[in-house]
């Protein structure tokens, strides 16, 4: 299988605390998978050193065919490599609609006198309508983004994310505070999301990491302690100790 991000020997220091250590993990162009852990695994140290907020102390990242290094790029410059990351808390613009918040949001040159030119094509329309339609929210296109409920802003914002065309998506926590029928219509998405790009969900609920049915990635100490299917990875003993038995 073709690998889409390699990260290989990677660790991080934060005055004298080791957050990653020696971390190897790697991702296909079209694959889903789950990171699980403890607090203070190092799960959001890991999304921070893919996506650029911090450098690692040793190690590589490389990317997509060519294997060129994520390290030597900066934030900017990594998204526009295809590298889309969602936090937990949703950032949507509440005074704007729906369909406002995703036309913003769609993959259009971003330099100061195309923007300031920029305007909406039947391309672009359209575009709108199929990412409102893949989210779920075609009803609420006129709707302004801060009366949605909290999942719906959530899947506004993976909207506007998917807008950008990312190869690779990063979701922390996506089930936190929905309900139980928000949650599956949210596993759907992510489900159907990495049917065509390569999908990584922090998540504590194993239900939801149960139904995205996908490899799972166990974090501890920094480092990869087990990888495989959930039922492999919640039978294995070391896993049971540090994560699953507190």
């Amino acid at each position: 299988m073709s690998t889409l991000l390699e990260v290989s020997g990677v660790s991080v220091t934060f005055d004298g605390f080791r957050a990653i250590n020696n971390l190897s993990f790697r991702i296909g162009p079209a694959e889903m998978r789950a990171i699980i852990g403890p607090n203070g695994a190092g799960k959001t140290t890991f999304m921070d050193i893919i996506t650029g907020k911090t450098k690692p102390d040793t190690g590589r990242v490389l990317w997509g065919d060519k294997g060129i290094s994520l390290l030597k790029m900066n934030e900017a410059q990594i998204a526009r490599e295809g590298i889309g990351r969602k936090f937990q808390k949703p950032t949507v613009f509440e005074d704007q609609t729906v369909r406002e918040n995703l036309m913003l949001a769609l993959k259009n040159e971003r330099g100061p006198f195309p923007v300031l030119v920029w305007r909406a094509s039947r391309r672009d329309h359209d575009k709108v309508g199929a990412l409102a339609e893949e989210i779920g929210l075609q009803d609420a296109l006129a709707r302004k983004a801060g009366e949605l409920s909290h999942g719906q802003k959530q899947w506004l914002e993976i909207g506007m994310l998917l807008a950008q065309e990312p190869r690779l998506l990063l979701v922390d926590e996506p089930a936190a505070g929905m309900t139980p029928a928000e949650r599956e219509h949210t596993t759907e998405l992510l489900v159907n999301a990495a049917t065509t790009r390569a999908v990584v969900v922090v998540e504590h609920d194993m239900e939801f990491i149960r139904r995205l049915n996908c490899r799972v990635t166990v974090l501890h100490e920094g480092a990869v302690l087990a990888e495989g299917s959930l039922d492999h990875v919640t039978a294995n003993q070391e896993v049971i100790d540090v994560y699953l038995g507190r």
